[in-house]
């Protein structure tokens, strides 16, 4: 049985990350496992590079956490402000010992009240639950659940991403030598 860390306790990224391996890896057992690591950027990231950067690093801080795993998983939110809009994407970095794979979610707009928010200072999380009169929904169904009416809840706009960070160990006879191995 292979072990994949996620750099998280929150039910909504080990959810994710347990269906995608599932998903893409039939047949295989896993043990999933949670730990508390930081991402070494701001709470609330700006733009796609601090994004990635924080999904990097608590994937590279997971493999120092438990360096007796198969993968660690890092998964970071962030935002990006464009004009009068605020667009919200995350980024997921899986890592092993020989790979790593790298996506970034789809994206979509805040509503203004909740952009106000988060331009204030704010994590988005907070804001949701401000404007939407709502408790911890960033461990349950996220602000795309609660846009979309749960036509698309968070666990599962991860699982996309989760997959597509996975293609390089579907595939490592493709990948292993643009990873530098």
């Amino acid at each position: 049985m292979k072990t994949i860390v996620i750099a998280s306790h929150n039910p909504v990224k080990i959810q994710s990350v347990r269906e995608g391996f599932l998903r893409m890896f039939p047949g295989q057992s896993f043990d999933f496992v949670g730990v508390d690591v930081p991402s070494q950027v701001s709470d609330q990231p700006t733009g796609s590079a601090e994004t990635l950067l924080g999904a990097q690093n608590r994937a590279q801080n997971a493999a120092v956490a438990r360096p007796e795993a198969d993968y660690w998983v890092g998964i970071e939110g962030g935002i990006e402000d464009e004009d009068e809009s605020m667009r919200v994407f995350a980024w997921i970095v899986v890592r092993s010992a020989h790979l790593i794979g790298k996506s970034c979610t789809g994206s979509f707009y805040l509503p203004s009240q909740v952009a106000e928010l988060v331009r204030a200072g704010k994590e988005l999380g907070d804001a949701d639950d401000i404007v939407f009169q709502r408790s911890n929904s960033k461990q349950k169904n996220g602000a795309i659940g609660i846009l979309t009416g749960d036509a698309l809840d968070r666990a599962q706009y991860y699982e996309q991403a989760v997959i597509m960070a996975l293609i390089p160990f579907k595939n490592p006879e493709l990948y292993e030598r643009a990873n530098g191995h």
